[in-house]
């Protein structure tokens, strides 16, 4: 394979092929060759700063020097697309509410158990996780229990403004007044979440392929991984889903995005119809023979 020093920030198809790759065995995120021009225009700043004249050259840093695992740390701040606000995709919310939950408390009330964990997969700027602490909130039915919200992403950058919990008016775009005065509070640069709702959420640096730190989240009753798996191939989406298989317990919830599906990727969810969406779950070997359908 042969590789020329082009002008600075041109992308060969070659150099496109080896960052593609090197992006890909570390975080599943996938750039087909229509994209090419995307990888480059996002990464060239990295030449700029780095002062290499070619991507070749930052390949080769991505691949061997000694800050290579905090490069590729940093550069997912620009590689992915952080698009969200509070209370989005209102139906699956609202399944989320009135069904899964009233379904979660019967069952775990039978064990003796009032603990509830969900985890929010690729939670972003923490819009999600803050929204499903703010519904909990307001079930009385939860009073007690000890609840655990979990929020990772793989950017260090949009963590950082999660826990600050402070934003501005693109992510109200689907709040009621109402929610917006008793969940927040208004300050100079924006408003912030309160504490009430903040204390329910916890959020961690994690990337859906590292098994090691997947395996140290434990079990959880929900997984929120909703716009996510859309930047994935095909087996990386397999081994993303069986990695939120594991984490469920049996019976436990799984709320894609609405443009995402199971099809072709697992067969090992069951989808649920409820009255106001539906819902993958993964199944339950001692349940009472909910209706359901294979994905």
């Amino acid at each position: 394979m042969t590789f020329t020093f082009t002008q600075a920030h041109s992308m060969s198809d070659d150099e496109f092929l080896l960052l593609r790759d090197c992006i890909y065995a570390h975080c599943g995120i996938y750039f087909d060759i229509e994209s090419k021009y995307i990888l480059e225009k996002r990464l060239s700043h990295r030449l700029l700063d780095l002062n290499f004249p070619s991507f070749y050259d930052y390949y080769h840093y991505l691949k061997y020097n000694r800050h290579k695992e905090q490069e590729l740390m940093d550069i997912m701040d620009v590689l992915t697309t952080n698009e969200t606000y509070f209370f989005r995709e209102s139906c699956q919310l609202k399944a989320f509410s009135d069904e899964i939950i009233p379904e979660l408390i019967t069952r775990k009330t039978a064990q003796g158990n009032r603990s509830l964990r969900i985890w929010s997969a690729g939670c972003s700027t923490g819009e999600e996780p803050y929204t499903i602490a703010m519904i909990l909130s307001t079930i009385p039915q939860l009073d007690g229990w000890n609840i655990e919200i979990i929020g990772t992403d793989i950017s260090q950058k949009v963590l950082q403004q999660a826990r600050r919990a402070v934003y501005g008016k693109s992510s109200f775009r689907a709040t009621e007044e109402s929610d917006l005065r008793r969940f927040f509070v208004q300050q100079d640069d924006g408003y912030k979440v309160n504490s009430a709702v903040r204390e329910l959420v916890t959020f961690s640096h994690l990337n859906l392929f590292d098994n090691d730190r997947l395996s140290m989240l434990g079990k959880v009753d929900i997984v929120f991984c909703r716009n996510v798996i859309i930047y994935f191939d095909m087996s990386a989406k397999k081994r993303v889903i069986e990695s939120f298989h594991s984490a469920l317990y049996d019976g436990g919830y799984l709320l894609l995005g609405h443009s995402e599906s199971l099809m072709n990727i697992t067969t090992s969810f069951t989808l649920r119809h409820f009255k106001n969406d539906m819902i993958y779950q993964k199944p339950d070997l001692f349940s009472n023979g909910i209706p359901c359908e294979k994905n």
